[in-house]
């Protein structure tokens, strides 16, 4: 059982989906589930219901993930969760840390053509980052800085690290 945490941009889709292919497990991405189990996409669930109601569907979804076990892909907040915390302990963790302008580039909000939205939205991925720094570190078993790793390189460090840890056990 791997979960994948990490701010926004670090890849943890693309990775995990790689990194299950890699190791013959099922890959659950957390967001998909969200937006399968709600019906519609996560701005949406954001705006009709607010930031409480979509913590308590991502809290539900995520534990019920964890327990599934494979690779599973966690949104950027959803280890902030104080249950979802708790639960990251009993698995082993990989941190894809990036960078905020990294992050920024990778999902596509730097250049959108709004200057100040582009600049509003990388100040924001600054300040979640500094604030979510602490609760990603905590429970990585694996840290991989993501900003100059192709996804397919990210994946080898994994591995790599995995084949490690097994090795002290």
């Amino acid at each position: 059982m791997i979960a994948l945490i990490g701010a926004p941009g670090s890849g943890k889709s693309t990775v995990g989906a790689l990194l299950a292919q890699r190791l013959g497990e099922e890959f659950v991405d957390v967001d998909a589930l969200i937006e399968q189990a709600e019906g519609r996409d996560i701005p949406e669930i954001f705006l009709a219901e607010g930031e409480p109601y979509f913590r308590k569907v991502e809290r539900r979804e995520t534990l019920a993930a964890l327990e599934r076990g494979g690779v599973v892909s966690l949104g950027g907040g959803a280890p902030v969760d104080v249950e979802v915390g708790k639960a990251l302990d009993q698995v082993c963790v990989v941190w894809l840390d990036v960078s905020a302008r990294t992050a920024a580039d990778r999902v596509g909000l730097k250049d959108t053509g709004r200057p100040l939205l582009g600049s509003q939205v990388h100040s924001q991925l600054v300040r979640l980052m500094k604030e979510r720094q602490a609760v990603y570190q905590r429970p990585a078993t694996i840290r991989v800085a993501t900003d100059t790793l192709a996804p397919e390189q990210v994946v080898d460090v994994i591995v790599s690290e995995l084949a490690e840890l097994e090795g002290e056990a």
